[in-house]
């Protein structure tokens, strides 16, 4: 599973502002719903859903919100980078800049844990997020996140 299968350019935002850990889920829901023609109410419940089982802030400064929905036939992806952190209730308390949505039709199965598991390869390269971190535009952040190491 590579990650340009599931990301497209459209689908990176290099400078998203977000007040709150809601606020951020609503902007990548109404993304993702341009992404994947499922309206954004029905992204936003199922990450909110999801969220309530334990925080995807995954420690780091990084997030992995998903989420399966029964209207989707592949997975689908949505990065931001914020120039500001937030909040997200992460493992270890420290606020979120990178967030990789991802989302998982419903009979995804190993496909989607391949998937979260390709991300989090990823996101956890201190360098890869460095980089990240740096990239100031949606082609650049876009180059990084599908290269194939």
């Amino acid at each position: 599973m590579e990650i340009v299968e599931i990301l497209s350019l459209q689908a990176v935002l290099a400078n998203l502002k977000a007040g709150s850990k809601k606020q951020l889920l609503q902007e990548l829901s109404a993304v993702a719903a341009k992404e994947t023609g499922v309206h954004e109410r029905t992204i936003f419940d199922v990450l909110l859903e999801r969220e309530r089982l334990g925080s995807t802030g995954v420690g780091k400064g990084i997030a992995i919100p998903h989420g399966k929905l029964g209207e989707i036939d592949r997975l689908y992806g949505v990065f931001a980078r914020l120039p500001t952190s937030v909040d997200f209730e992460a493992i270890d308390e420290q606020p979120v800049d990178l967030i990789f949505l991802l989302l998982a039709p419903e009979t995804a199965g190993a496909d989607h844990l391949k998937a979260l598991a390709r991300i989090s390869r990823l996101l956890r390269d201190k360098d890869a997020c460095t980089r990240l971190r740096g990239s100031e535009n949606a082609e650049a952040l876009f180059a990084l996140l599908t290269q194939t190491a």
